[in-house]
């Protein structure tokens, strides 16, 4: 079987910022086809932002691409690198009303929401609360925020895959303060100490960087290094994990009766150490109506070649739908 690869590069055709309020404004852009089928493409982190890659897997002749960069990073302003950029209005409940407006602002009627990772659970909470607006949904990585999730990943169990890696992240909390390492990062990432603040904030961006594939990519390591990148993904991820992702107890698997009816399709790395298959699993189980694929040899990654074919196999498929 021949692998589905992303489409080749393309450049919008139309972006902007729109003020969402509380002093924020959100970076969009819209490429592909200007009368195309509607899609938004929901990042990940939170906080990690959109690249040029993530146009690319969507037919653009099929579709109408719609990007954005979430509060605080990425082209957003004002940038969570800054320590003194509140994140107080930087909730998942806030990010679900920025993205209706910006529905609004393009003046689509209804669109594919499609995101992976952390991008799935803001894409399961936007279909939650506005089903009618969702046409498809493509979800990736499922991520839903519960407490032993985080625990998995920010606090012991990943380690024991690597416990090489594991070390670098510790190496910025002294021992007495790793019984709650989420805790001691928000301290030093919102530290006024600017040395604090870049070395936590890259040491907690190369774990995950470090972590999300099923092979090393010392590209991706060295680009979540960077030291306004790492300090702002670094601080929005702490800060939503700080508050377990604003979420209700199980409300994203809870409520998928509101999203039942929607045609979706769920792709999970069978070794994904960040986002592990046991959350895509219970969605499965909640939402068996949702077409389900474990990827046998992937990680966590959008661009692993297995999760990738079956991503762009998803939206080839939906872009025939009106």
């Amino acid at each position: 079987m021949e692998l589905r690869t992303l489409y080749p590069p393309i450049e919008p055709y139309d972006s902007g910022l729109l003020d969402v309020g509380d002093g924020d404004a959100i970076h969009w852009e819209v490429c592909g086809n200007p009368v195309g089928k509607p899609v938004v493409m929901v990042h990940g982190g939170p906080g990690a932002g959109c690249n040029d890659d993530h146009r690319r897997q969507f037919d653009p002749e099929a579709y109408r691409i719609v990007l954005f960069d979430q509060r605080n990073c990425g082209r957003s302003t004002p940038h969570a690198s800054d320590p003194a950029v509140s994140l107080e209005n930087n909730t998942t409940w806030n990010l679900v009303a920025d993205m209706e407006l910006l529905r609004e602002h393009l003046d689509i009627d209804r669109w594919m929401v499609y995101g992976g990772s952390w991008g799935s659970a803001l894409s399961l909470a936007y279909a939650q609360t506005h089903p009618d607006r969702v046409t498809e949904l493509v979800l990736r990585g499922i991520f839903t925020l519960r407490p032993f999730e985080l625990y998995w990943f920010y606090q012991e169990g990943a380690s024991l895959v690597y416990p090489d890696l594991w070390e670098q992240y510790l190496a910025p909390i002294p021992e007495d303060e790793q019984d709650d390492l989420i805790a001691a990062y928000s301290e030093r990432l919102n530290s006024p100490d600017r040395e604090v603040r870049v070395a936590a904030g890259r040491a907690w961006s190369q774990w995950e960087a470090a972590a999300i594939t099923l092979l090393p990519d010392p590209e991706t390591v060295e680009e979540f290094g960077e030291e306004n990148h790492a300090v702002a993904f670094a601080r929005i991820e702490n800060h939503y994990f700080l508050h377990n992702g604003f979420f209700e107890e199980e409300q994203l698997l809870r409520d998928v009766d509101k999203i039942r009816h929607i045609p979706a399709v769920i792709i999970q790395g069978r070794y994904d150490m960040c986002t592990p298959p046991a959350t895509a699993w219970d969605l499965h189980r909640a939402w068996p109506e949702a077409e389900f694929h474990m990827v046998d040899d992937a990680g966590h990654a959008f661009h692993e070649p297995g999760i990738l074919h079956r991503l762009i196999e998803a939206t080839d498929r939906f872009a025939a739908k009106t």
